[in-house]
């Protein structure tokens, strides 16, 4: 299979060269010809899988015909860093056919964005509220947009924006094309495909559950070690590029504050940071020159590093799917990774939540080096570190720059040694976990 099956344009077969892409993913494969013929879909895919391309490539083509410097496709994103890396992708893939896109989202002058409308592009990649803000303002035309994509529509649910994703569509032509794609379908998001998709094409690729390509792992431990055993188990295990989740803003800067001073070569991303420091960030991470990021769930949504090794989640996520989304940042592209959990005593529930997914138990470890009796400092507390789990839980809207709140073990049950040496051995539950003397 090639992507010459397609009969795009050439200047577009140019961009997939120069991309490096040579065979499509099933997400291209299955979705792209019904795209092309201008058929609404509704696409379920997770992260890794391809799915920006499946839509880049149709609309690259669609717009190499008709009228040029006039907004005709609209590309919705939950965070300005996803919205930034659809950018980046169209602009690799769409480098020879003069078409030019724009990110439009919020915590940055809003000046540069409406002098490259005033120039004239064909593509806008946007956030909700910038969106709506230069929509209000008049300086953003909507009447011409043939193209509507709603990507990470679920994510867009949990940060809040469906009411304003429903403005948006106010102001949209009735007659267009839209595509919608999510990695889950909760009912909201449901009941929105039926209102603004019309007669579509649901393509589902995979089954929500985590890649097999990942390897588990949990760590336990008191809620006051986590960053002393994340400095130790990093020194411990041959790693490549290190994601790292963080709950907080304030906690995502600690650690990495705490890494550095260490000697880590660690940056972190979190919603109160310049754009130029997040960029930073990211590029930093991507090109090397920081071999560990620890960041938010939201932040890291733009986060596109086909190495990454390990994630470590320093705290349990909220929900099966978030851990699903945060995990699916290694394993790609036919290699392996490897996902490490960090375990309180108030996570323990959840665990079984994430194992029904996994269709297995999970192994527990600890560092045979580790000091797990270190009491907590006077008066510390671990309020901070209570779990917020919950199914269906409706964050306060926010905006699209201010964070909200997948190697080994096979989910078909075969195990898989990771082939990394991690300096760990394996618990028999929590409750051995309690008397670090023991040993196996």
């Amino acid at each position: 299979m090639s992507f010459r099956q397609f009969n795009l344009h050439m200047q577009i077969e140019k961009g997939i060269e120069a991309l490096g892409y040579t065979a499509p993913t099933p997400i291209q494969l299955q979705s792209m010809p019904v795209i092309l013929q201008g058929k609404d879909v509704m696409g379920l895919a997770q992260t890794g899988t391809g799915k920006t391309a499946a839509f880049a490539l149709p609309i690259l083509q669609r717009l190499m015909s008709g009228p040029r410097r006039t907004l005709r496709a609209l590309i919705i994103a939950p965070t300005r860093e996803l919205a930034e890396q659809i950018h980046e992708v169209i602009g690799g893939l769409g480098r020879a056919t003069k078409l030019k896109s724009v990110t439009v989202y919020g915590g940055v002058n809003k000046n540069p964005q409406i002098r490259a409308l005033c120039q004239g592009v064909e593509i806008a990649v946007a956030c909700p509220g910038r969106l709506l803000d230069l929509a209000d303002q008049g300086e953003i035309d909507l009447s011409h947009i043939e193209v509507l994509v709603l990507d990470e529509a679920d994510r867009m649910f949990d940060m809040g924006f469906l009411p304003d994703i429903r403005k948006i569509m106010k102001r949209l032509p009735t007659k267009r094309q839209t595509l919608l794609f999510s990695a889950t379908m909760p009912d909201d998001i449901r009941k929105l495909a039926k209102d603004i998709l019309h007669d579509p094409v649901t393509i589902r690729i995979g089954t929500g559950a985590p890649v097999s390509t990942v390897s588990h792992a949990l760590y336990p431990v008191e809620p006051h070690l986590k960053t002393a055993l994340l400095m130790k188990l990093i020194e411990r295990t041959d790693t490549e590029s290190v994601l790292v989740f963080a709950r907080t803003k304030h906690r995502t800067t600690r650690v990495a504050e705490q890494m550095k001073r260490a000697g880590f070569p660690v940056a972190s991303l979190q919603g109160n940071l310049t754009q130029n420091r997040r960029q930073d960030a990211l590029s930093g991470f991507r090109e090397g020159k920081y071999q560990i990021l620890v960041a938010t769930d939201i932040a890291a949504r733009g986060i596109d590093v086909s190495g990454i090794s390990h994630v470590i989640n320093y705290d349990m996520p909220d929900t099966v799917d978030a851990y699903t989304h945060r995990i699916g940042r290694t394993g790609r592209a036919a290699k392996t990774g490897d996902a490490f959990t960090f375990v309180t005593s108030q996570d323990r529930a959840f665990v079984g939540d994430i194992e029904h997914v996994l269709g297995e138990r999970i192994e527990r470890r600890t560092l045979t080096d580790f000091d797990y009796n270190v009491p907590a400092p006077a008066g510390s507390s671990d309020a901070a570190d209570r779990p917020r789990h919950s199914v269906g839980r409706r964050p306060a809207r926010v905006s699209e720059y201010a964070p909200v709140k997948k190697r080994g073990d096979s989910v078909h049950g075969a195990s898989r040694p990771s082939g990394r040496r991690s300096g760990t051995r394996s618990l028999e539950g929590f409750s051995a976990f309690r008397s670090s003397s023991k040993t196996r």
